[in-house]
C-alpha cells in the first residue's frame, strides 16, 4: 500500500495524489511558453490564465526569470520575452547559418566603412540582431548580436518593416513608443516614410534611437526574392559621408542575397 493511499481510494486517485506536481523548472518554462505570435506581451493575469498558475506562483517565477534577462518588463508593466532567450536563439542552426553566409559581405563593407555593421530579422514587433561588427568610431552603438530593438526607430527595423506585411505595419503604426527628440512618432508620417524606403530600396535614420548614431540599411532577400533580412552601418551622426555607403551597401546586398537564396534561406518565417 502507497503511503498516501486511504482506504476507499480508487487507483486513479492514489496514483493522482502520489503523482509529483509540476517542478519549479516545468512552471518556468510553462510561463515562457505562455508567449507566442499572438501574444509577445502579456500582464502577470494573463500569463496566470494562460499557464493554468495561480497569480502568486507566476509573479514570483516572472520575477526570477526577469532578473535573469529570460524576461523584461515593459513601460506598461506588461512582460515581453527577454534578450537572455534571444540570445540563446542566435545559436539556433538558422541564425548561425545566416551569420556565417553574410559575415564575409559584412567584413567588406567593414573595410569601407569603419563603422559598425550589423544584420537583423524581423521577431515579431521587433527586430533581432543577428551579429554584429563593432565599428572604430567612439559612438555608443546599442545594436548587439542578440539585441531586439524596435522596428520604426532603426535602420535595419524600418527596411524590414517598410517590406513587412501589412498586419504587421498596422501593429507598429499603432503603437510608437519615443526614444529620442528625433524618434518619428506620428502614424502618417511614418508610413510615408516606408513607401519612400521601397521605392528607393534603403532606409536612413538620424538619431532616432540614440543621440549621436545615424544608420543606413537596405534589404537582403533569400529564395524566390523574399526580404528575409536587413544589412546597415552605424555611424556617428556627424558623419558626412554616411550616405556614400548606400551604394556599397546595395552592391553588397545584391551579391549576399544571391548567395542566401543559393544556400536555400528564403522563408521569412525560418528567420523571424
Amino acid at each position: 500500500m502507497s503511503a498516501g493511499y486511504t482506504p476507499g481510494m480508487s487507483e486513479k486517485g492514489a496514483a493522482a495524489q502520489d503523482a509529483p506536481g509540476p517542478s519549479v523548472t516545468g512552471r518556468a518554462l510553462a510561463v515562457l511558453d505562455s508567449f507566442d505570435q499572438t501574444h509577445r506581451r502579456q500582464s502577470l493575469a494573463a500569463i496566470s490564465r494562460r499557464t493554468g498558475l495561480p497569480l502568486t506562483t507566476v509573479h514570483r517565477l516572472v520575477h526570477e526569470l526577469e532578473r535573469h534577462g529570460a524576461l523584461a518588463r515593459g513601460a506598461d508593466g506588461d512582460y515581453e520575452i527577454g534578450s537572455k532567450i534571444w540570445r540563446l536563439g542566435t545559436l539556433a542552426s538558422v541564425h548561425v547559418e545566416l551569420r556565417e553566409v553574410a559575415l564575409p559581405y559584412m567584413e567588406d563593407v567593414y573595410q569601407l566603412a569603419n563603422d559598425a555593421v550589423q544584420i537583423a530579422v524581423l521577431d515579431g514587433l521587433r527586430i533581432l540582431v543577428v551579429d554584429r561588427i563593432a565599428g572604430s568610431r567612439s559612438i555608443e552603438v546599442l545594436s548587439k548580436p542578440g539585441s531586439r530593438l524596435p522596428l520604426h526607430a532603426t535602420g535595419v527595423g524600418k527596411v524590414l518593416l517598410a517590406y513587412g506585411g501589412q498586419d504587421l505595419q498596422d501593429a507598429v503604426l499603432g503603437s510608437l513608443d519615443r526614444y529620442t527628440d528625433s524618434t518619428i512618432t506620428d502614424a502618417p508620417t511614418l508610413k510615408a516614410q516606408l513607401l519612400t524606403i521601397r521605392s528607393q530600396g534603403f532606409a536612413v535614420t538620424r538619431e532616432e534611437l540614440a543621440p549621436g548614431a545615424t544608420s543606413v540599411a537596405v534589404p537582403l532577400r533569400g529564395k524566390g526574392g523574399t526580404v528575409i533580412a536587413a544589412l546597415g552601418v552605424v555611424s556617428s551622426s556627424d558623419n558626412a559621408e554616411i550616405s556614400r555607403m548606400v551604394p556599397v551597401l546595395q552592391v553588397t546586398a545584391a551579391a549576399l542575397s544571391k548567395k542566401l537564396a543559393q544556400s536555400g534561406l528564403g522563408e521569412a518565417s525560418r528567420l523571424g
